[in-house]
């Protein structure tokens, strides 16, 4: 890698001058801005760098093409008047609690705001959060609406069926010790194998040790609230939520082998009921296509199931996967609960999902769940059913044992119609 050495000049090596450490280090868990310090990862002025990789994740390659095509110059920084948040979010308790969020930078969707001066003075610092407000529309929305199971109330649904909504995209940076902790690993170990695993793309990984923060080049999340956002982490006030990863082919072209389009329309609904009902709705999106195993490995083993011999049954469903990629799943759901410890909730009323995956990570993470709301029957697209079927089997989906509204209101001393 090029890197610059004390006297200005490119050293083509993945290693730092002797003894280098960096000059802006980042405090993890610290309560103050100033003591936590800016997430530095921009090439603007590399000696400043105090993170590996690069802003924009996935995105960050685009960047580098635009700069070879010449359509943006390299030393572009950008102009962040008037990008502060549109709503309010934090600070929470869990900020501080360095075990608590180690996927995401707590300060993210005010970097510009809190580090203003380091701006001026010249530091290239970039938000990797951005909160925004917007309406939503899906056709399911109109469905429930005629069906009569939502009605616009003109705040939160509007008689167009939109639906107001706060959304908030999130860009993934990593604390290592935090991250090697949460998965019972050793930090070098971690290291290394990021960096064999990636063709060694970030050789910091293993050279610089000093450097404590990641950004790695993958899809993030984007969060859509419903309601008001500062009830988020009041126990006053109920919460629905459903996390959900990404399923391009259900979630934007409607493929029906899965359940994925109809169960996050469904938490859509769900939330905005809630909302309505005065509580709070919330849909955490995680960019983790095809189990996080990508569309391609998807799609191979689509057609090794239903070309196999007995055709398309949910006995081989999770082993065809195995058959083609060696794993499963690869969500590792135990990154998943950040997202809720940045947002302040410390209890899900109504969990819109009846993965034993996710509720087991977000009980682990402290986070209490009441009533696990399953997709109902109706909502199940006939070719789904394989699916359906083998994540029972395999206990990634349990429909018996979860709590009804009236045991709820009765342990939670609230209304029965506040849920």
């Amino acid at each position: 890698m090029n890197t610059p050495n004390s006297s200005g000049h490119i050293r083509l090596t993945s290693h730092p001058e002797p003894g280098v450490i960096s000059r802006r280090p980042i405090v993890w868990g610290a309560r103050e801005p100033a003591v936590r310090g800016p997430v530095v990862a921009t090439t603007t002025r590399p000696s400043d760098r105090n993170a590996i990789g690069a802003h924009g994740g996935a995105y960050g390659v685009y960047r580098a093409l635009a700069v070879t095509s010449g359509a943006l110059n390299p030393l572009a920084r950008p102009d962040l008047a008037n990008t502060h948040p549109a709503a309010d979010i934090g600070p929470r308790p869990q900020w501080f609690d360095a075990g608590k969020i180690v996927s995401l930078d707590p300060f993210g969707h005010i970097a510009q705001e809190i580090f203003a001066k380091e701006i001026a003075e010249g530091l290239d610092v970039r938000p990797t959060i951005a909160v925004t407000r917007a309406r939503i529309t899906l056709p399911e929305i109109g469905d429930a609406m005629r069906a009569g199971r939502l009605q616009p109330d003109g705040d939160v649904l509007k008689a167009t069926g939109d639906i107001a909504v706060v959304k908030i995209a999130i860009e993934p940076v990593w604390h290592l010790p935090g991250l090697a902790l949460r998965f019972g690993v050793e930090e070098t170990r971690l290291r290394r194998t990021l960096f064999e695993q990636t063709g060694g793309m970030y050789p910091e990984l293993v050279t610089r040790p000093d450097l404590h923060v990641f950004l790695p080049p993958i899809g993030g999340a984007t969060a859509y609230l419903f309601g008001d956002p500062k009830k988020l982490g009041d126990r006053r006030y109920a919460l629905t939520c459903r996390v959900h990863d990404e399923c391009n082919g259900s979630d934007v072209f409607g493929s029906d082998i899965c359940t994925c389009r109809p169960y996050l329309a469904h938490g859509v609904e769900e939330c905005a009921h809630q909302a309505q009902k005065g509580g709070v709705g919330l849909i955490v999106y995680n960019r983790k296509e095809g189990r996080a195993l990508g569309e391609v490995t998807k799609f191979l083993v689509y057609n090794a199931r239903k070309r196999q011999e007995g055709g398309d049954t949910a006995a081989t469903y999770f082993e065809r996967t195995e058959c083609v990629a060696g794993v499963q799943d690869a969500r590792f759901q135990e990154l998943m609960p950040d997202v809720l410890h940045w947002l302040g909730v410390e209890r899900i009323d109504r969990f819109v999902s009846m993965s034993n995956m996710k509720y087991d990570s977000l009980i682990k993470a402290g986070i209490e769940i009441g009533e696990r709301v399953p997709i109902p029957d109706g909502l199940i697209p006939p070719d789904a059913s394989v699916e359906m079927e083998a994540k029972k089997a395999a206990g990634y989906y349990a429909p018996q044992g979860a709590p009804t509204a009236e045991d709820l209101a009765r342990t939670s001393g609230r209304p029965l119609e506040k849920y």
